[in-house]
C-alpha cells in the first residue's frame, strides 16, 4: 500500500478542485454509439466473462491435480528418459502382458500338480468335500471355525471365470494350508482327523517350499511392473495436464486480445470529455480509498512512462491527459466508487442497457489495471 502523499490536479482557468463535491454526474459517454452497440458490446463482455468462468474451473482442476501430484513435473535428461521408457513399454505392453500370463499359467499348472499330489493320498478323503456339518451333528463348528475350507471349494474358485478366482499361487497355498489347520483347530490332537491334516499339511509345506522361489521371483516381477504401470499413469496424467495448461495459456491470451481489442474500440467512440468533467473527475480521484488510487495512478503510468506515481507528492496535469487515458480514468474510478457505495444516480435509459454500460466499464478498468502492472 502507498504512504499518505499529496495529490494535486492542474487543470485550465479552473484551478484546484474542492474534493468534498465528488460526485460523477452520468452523462453521455459516446459520440456515436447507439442502443444496439451497446448490447452488442455488453453481449461480447457477458462471452468473456462466462468463457474467463470455464477456464478459471479448469485451472483449478489443475491445480489440484499438481497439488496432489507426487511427481509434479518432468525435467531434465531423467524426465526425458522416464517418457522415452513409457513409451517404449507403451509398444510392448501387449507382449509383456502374454509374458506374464504365461508365467502365472506355468506357476498354477505345477501348483496344481502338487494338488493333484496331496489330494490323491489316502487321507485326503475327508478334507475333499465341505464338512457336513449336519449329518455329523457338530452344533458348534461355524462357532469354533470362522472360514471353512476344502478341496472342491478350491477347485471352483481356480477354474472361476467371473473373475472371483485367485489371484496368485500363494493364495492358493493359503486356503490349502487353512483346510488342514481348520480340522487341527476343531479335532483333539489324538484324534485320527487332526493326525491325518496334521500329516497332509506338513507334506504341502514341503512342496511349497520347492516351489516358494519361482514364486518370490514372479512377485518381484509383479511389483515392478506394477510400478511402472503407475509411473505410466504419472506420465499419461502429466501429459494431459501438460497440454491443458498449454491450452489455457493461449486461451487466456485470446482473452486478453479480446479485450484490449473491446477496449479500443470503446475508447475510439468517446467524445471530447468537457472542462466540467475532467473538474468532476479530478475531484472523484480524490475520493478514492489509498488502493483504488495507487491503481488509477497506474493507468496513467501505463499511458505516461514518464509519469511518476511512486513519489510522496504526485502532481497530474488533467489538461495534459489524452481522451483515451481521461475515458479509462473515468470509467475506472465510476466502477471503484460503485463499489465503495457512493456511485452516483443510475444513467438514463432501459435498465439491460445500463447494465451493460457497467459491464463495459468494468471490463475496461479490469484490462487497465492489468496492463498497467506489466
Amino acid at each position: 500500500m502507498r504512504k499518505p502523499f499529496s495529490l494535486t490536479f492542474h487543470q485550465t482557468d479552473m484551478g484546484i478542485v474542492d474534493a468534498s463535491n465528488s460526485n460523477v454526474k452520468a452523462e453521455p459517454v459516446y459520440q456515436d454509439l447507439n442502443g444496439d452497440e451497446v448490447v452488442g458490446f455488453g453481449q461480447r463482455v457477458d462471452s468473456m466473462f462466462t468463457k474467463v468462468d470455464k477456464l478459471e474451473q479448469t485451472l483449478n482442476k489443475v491445480e489440484q491435480f499438481y497439488s496432489t501430484s507426487s511427481k509434479k513435473q518432468l525435467t531434465t535428461s531423467k524426465g526425458s528418459s522416464i517418457l522415452a521408457s513409457y513409451r517404449k513399454r507403451q509398444q510392448n505392453a501387449s507382449h509383456r502382458e502374454s509374458v506374464a500370463a504365461k508365467r502365472m499359467q506355468e506357476l498354477m499348472r505345477q501348483f496344481g500338480n502338487i494338488l493333484r499330489q496331496i489330494t490323491q493320498h489316502k487321507w485326503a478323503g475327508p478334507f475333499m468335500q465341505p464338512v457336513d456339518v449336519v449329518g455329523l451333528d457338530l452344533h458348534d463348528y461355524y462357532e469354533v471355525i470362522e472360514k471353512p475350507m476344502d478341496f472342491s471349494t478350491i477347485k471352483n474358485k481356480m477354474e472361476s471365470k467371473d473373475g472371483n478366482g485367485y489371484k496368485s499361487v500363494r493364495e492358493i497355498y493359503a486356503d490349502v494350508r487353512l483346510i488342514f489347520k481348520n480340522a487341527m483347530k476343531y479335532n483333539d490332537e489324538r484324534d485320527d482327523v487332526h493326525v491325518m491334516a496334521k500329516t497332509l499339511l506338513g507334506k504341502v509345506d514341503e512342496k511349497w517350499l520347492q516351489l516358494l522361489p519361482k514364486v518370490d521371483e514372479e512377485e518381484k516381477i509383479q511389483k515392478e511392473e506394477e510400478a511402472d504401470a503407475q509411473m505410466d499413469m504419472q506420465l499419461a496424467q502429466n501429459a494431459t495436464h501438460a497440454k491443458i495448461v498449454k491450452d489455457l495459456s493461449i486461451e487466456i491470451e485470446e482473452v486478453d486480445r479480446n479485450l484490449e481489442e473491446l477496449r479500443n474500440r470503446v475508447l475510439q467512440k468517446c467524445r471530447r470529455m468537457s472542462t466540467e468533467e475532467k473538474k468532476k473527475l479530478s475531484a472523484a480521484l480524490t475520493s478514492l480509498s489509498p488502493e483504488d488510487l495507487d491503481k488509477a495512478l497506474l493507468i496513467v503510468s501505463h499511458d505516461y512512462p514518464s509519469f511518476h506515481a511512486t513519489s510522496q507528492e504526485v502532481d497530474l496535469d488533467i489538461d495534459s491527459l489524452s481522451e483515451s487515458t481521461l475515458w479509462k480514468l473515468k470509467f475506472f474510478v465510476k466502477g471503484a466508487l460503485q463499489f465503495q457505495g457512493r456511485s452516483s444516480a443510475s444513467m438514463g435509459g432501459n435498465n439491460q442497457q445500463n447494465n451493460n454500460k457497467r459491464k463495459i466499464y468494468d471490463a475496461l478498468a479490469m484490462s487497465s489495471q492489468k496492463r498497467s502492472k506489466k
